[in-house]
């Protein structure tokens, strides 16, 4: 799947799980998490810890669901977005700022990661408009974020792996719901 001729999109599988260790275990990216957090409970989080959520991601990966997507410049690994069926993400319905608005099957977006030498160039963008691409071409017509409103004010470096408000209005996706002031939910239709 391709998105531009400067940014390749491709699933996160067997073939790829090196690019996806690559990018995810530098700093800065997960801190233990490896994109396991709306999967898992905060006891099976905290209990894997850091080797067992990378080895249930590369499980995932192996097994051909895909948990992600990657973003290339050339050969290079330079961005991450989690993006799979809401159902893949039980923790979704716990949350008091993604539950669930209504009964609409949707998939989830709920993480993005562009490492700091990657960022401003378009990276996040690429990989919003491939997630979209590969939920459409998985069956899914509706694709639902948790992003925090930069509109509001800066948003903190820890906080930008749910994405941004500007990035995904500008990508199509209009507000749905907002139960706090900084964390809205939205949905694009595919």
């Amino acid at each position: 799947m391709t998105t531009d001729t400067a940014i390749t999109i491709r699933p996160a599988d067997a073939a790829t799980w090196p690019d996806v260790e690559f990018l995810l275990d530098r700093p800065g990216a997960v801190r233990g998490c490896w994109c396991m957090f709306f999967r898992l409970s905060s006891r099976e989080l905290r209990d894997n810890g850091d080797r067992g959520n990378r080895a249930a991601l590369c499980s995932l990966a192996e097994q051909g669901a895909a948990p992600g997507l990657l973003a290339y410049r050339d050969r290079t690994a330079v961005g991450w977005v989690s993006i799979a069926p809401r159902e893949q993400f039980p923790r979704l319905d716990r949350s008091p700022v993604a539950k669930p608005v209504d009964d609409t099957p949707v998939w989830a977006l709920t993480c993005l990661f562009v490492p700091r030498e990657a960022r401003g160039t378009g990276v996040a963008r690429e990989l919003v408009r491939g997630a979209l691409e590969y939920a459409r071409e998985q069956g899914g017509s509706c694709v639902e974020a948790y992003p925090v409103d930069d509109t509001l004010g800066p948003v903190h470096p820890d906080h930008a792996y749910h994405g941004w408000v500007s990035l995904l209005l500008g990508s199509g996706f209009t507000e749905v719901a907002r139960r706090t002031p900084k964390r809205p939910v939205l949905r694009r239709r595919i």
